[in-house]
């Protein structure tokens, strides 16, 4: 296994995503017709996560269970998590917050064209 030589090839991350009016896909599995994600400003998403990550950085609310409750990607079903990625696996912005993240942190407010994310390093 040549996997201590390259520590950061891969790295394993959990997200949570809040969707808005300037999102690529302005729909998901909590709002399938796109009804609040096409409402919703960015500014008011970013509002949202921030106070969401506050919760999860206060030890008032778990990582996975904010994830399952209002995260805007399919990964919520399990959490958050996306499993494991190596390099130009997902956009730069999201790769390079990752990458940037010892295991455990949580990053600050990181805008895809998916919408904005927090991001939970895990591996």
């Amino acid at each position: 296994m040549s996997s201590h030589r390259h520590p950061q090839d891969q790295v394993r991350a959990s997200h949570i995503l809040i969707k808005h009016e300037g999102s690529r896909r302005k729909a998901s599995w909590k709002d399938p017709d796109g009804r609040v994600i096409s409402a919703t400003t960015r500014d008011a998403a970013v509002e949202r996560l921030t106070a969401l990550r506050e919760d999860i950085v206060a030890g008032k609310a778990r990582f996975e269970d904010v994830a399952a409750r209002h995260s805007d990607c399919s990964s919520a079903k399990r959490g958050g998590d996306l499993g494991r990625f190596g390099h130009g696996q997902m956009q730069k912005p999201f790769e390079e917050a990752t990458f940037a993240l010892k295991v455990g942190e949580i990053s600050d407010i990181v805008d895809t064209e998916s919408g904005v994310h927090i991001i939970l390093r895990t591996g």
